[in-house]
């Protein structure tokens, strides 16, 4: 290698590195046996604050749902809980199975004709959807609101700058729809927006559709048991974040992105679909019906360089539908809407509070403070408190530095709410 590279030694290798942190001296410490290590591992964690026993109004994209306790049993069956990737899948009939029910269950959930076995994860499958949008139309044009997720939107941008794809945001939905064109190829909104807010999908689908654009709507899968899902406005291609299904919050990950679309642009979808299909002894089988992805045919051919799916994660959402059921996805869409506004309702009676915006939500929602400096009295006060209070959107808006974003879920229970709303009425 040194020889091709026209080098004489390993040290003149490295030499673009600089000399002071080339060859660091690791200064660690003497070997621990097994037992030292378990007791030195057990005394540090001792000293970590048990955030989940606190109550957490946080959401902002990623939201802390119960998980049913059958999720761990069945997941982690040695079955599926592996390192090894069906390189060889119709041999994976039990793999390949609980896909083709995730599937089922995502274009169920979404009201949406057919379904992938799953993105990385919300803003890969956001990304995705602008990418395919482009390919179906050929137009190279995406339009979408600033109250998209901003880590959605990044993700987004940076997918598709290197294709020469033209990202145009705007403030609000309504703007975004006054610069809807016969350049447009899709319209990304998401429902409910990151603010909380409940969009009003037909009139944002026949807006779309009457420049030819496609409607790529992201949405959140615990709502879907309360509100009308996307595909009921004609929505073209619609994605999600299934973390709220069955996932911890896991510090970010790893989450599952889910992806519908209709029928007539199957083959622009990224990533694989699992089908059911005969043997030659006429038995039931399932088998991979469709592989776009450049793992599998000529690079140039390929809808997406996407080389998996969340297969474990997929295999969560599954099991955690599957033990929901449609009635108990309800009473947790329905427990997460009417705590939400408990909590909101009791917030806006308190002086020098207010809530941001008069719309229908579903359970997250803006406070506005007082000032910039009471935003960051009250976050220090739910810490004091041992709350995990709100989003500061200042992260994300200069407008709305005096903003706090709220979320509540069946997790939250009534006296935490009061305590919540305590805190605040003492800053």
């Amino acid at each position: 290698m040194l020889e091709s590279l026209g080098l004489q030694s390993v040290e003149e290798l490295f030499e673009v590195v600089p000399r002071q942190v080339r060859f660091p001296e690791l200064k660690l410490p003497k070997a621990l046996s097994e037992l030292e290590v378990t007791r030195l591992m057990t005394d540090l964690s001792s000293q970590n604050t048990n955030v989940l026993s606190h109550p957490c109004f946080l959401g902002a994209g990623a939201y802390r749902h119960y998980v049913p306790s059958v999720i761990a049993h069945l997941a982690g069956r040695s079955e599926f809980y592996t390192a090894y990737t069906p390189y060889q899948p119709e041999v994976s009939q039990g793999t390949l199975q609980a896909i083709y029910e995730f599937q089922t269950m995502m274009g169920e959930l979404y009201n949406m004709e057919v379904a992938n076995a799953s993105m990385y994860d919300g803003a890969s499958a956001m990304a995705e959807a602008a990418i395919m949008a482009v390919n179906v139309t050929g137009r190279r044009k995406i339009i979408m609101p600033r109250t998209v997720h901003p880590d959605s939107r990044a993700v987004t941008r940076t997918y598709t700058e290197p294709q020469g794809i033209t990202i145009e945001e705007y403030a609000t939905v309504e703007e975004a729809l006054d610069h809807l064109d016969g350049d447009t190829a899709a319209l990304l909104v998401q429902q409910p927006d990151f603010l909380g807010q409940l969009l009003d999908l037909q009139k944002l689908s026949d807006a779309a559709h009457a420049h030819k654009a496609l409607f790529v709507v992201s949405a959140y899968p615990t709502a879907m048991g309360l509100i009308k899902p996307p595909g009921d406005f004609g929505a073209d291609i619609v994605v999600g974040e299934g973390q709220p299904l069955g996932m911890t919050l896991s510090f970010g990950g790893p989450y599952v992105g889910i992806f519908t679309c209709r029928n007539e642009y199957i083959r622009q979808l990224p990533g694989r679909i699992v089908g059911k299909a005969l043997d030659k002894n006429g038995k039931q089988a399932y088998v991979l019906t469709l592989r776009t992805r450049e793992q599998d045919i000529r690079r140039e051919r390929a809808t997406s360089n996407i080389c998996t799916n969340e297969g474990l994660i997929a295999l969560i959402v599954t099991i955690y539908l599957s033990a929901m059921g449609k009635q108990g996805l309800r009473q947790v869409a329905e427990q997460s809407y009417h705590k939400a506004h408990y909590a909101a309702a009791e917030i806006a009676k308190l002086p020098g509070y207010s809530l941001a915006f008069d719309g229908p939500f579903f359970n997250e929602f803006v406070v506005r403070c007082r000032s910039v400096e009471a935003v960051q009295s009250v976050q220090a006060a739910c810490r004091k408190a041992g709350i995990i209070g709100g989003y500061s959107l200042s992260e994300v808006y200069d407008d709305m530095a005096d903003c706090l974003l709220f979320c509540c879920t069946e997790m939250n229970t009534r006296e935490e709410i009061d305590r919540l709303v305590a805190v605040l009425s003492e800053v």
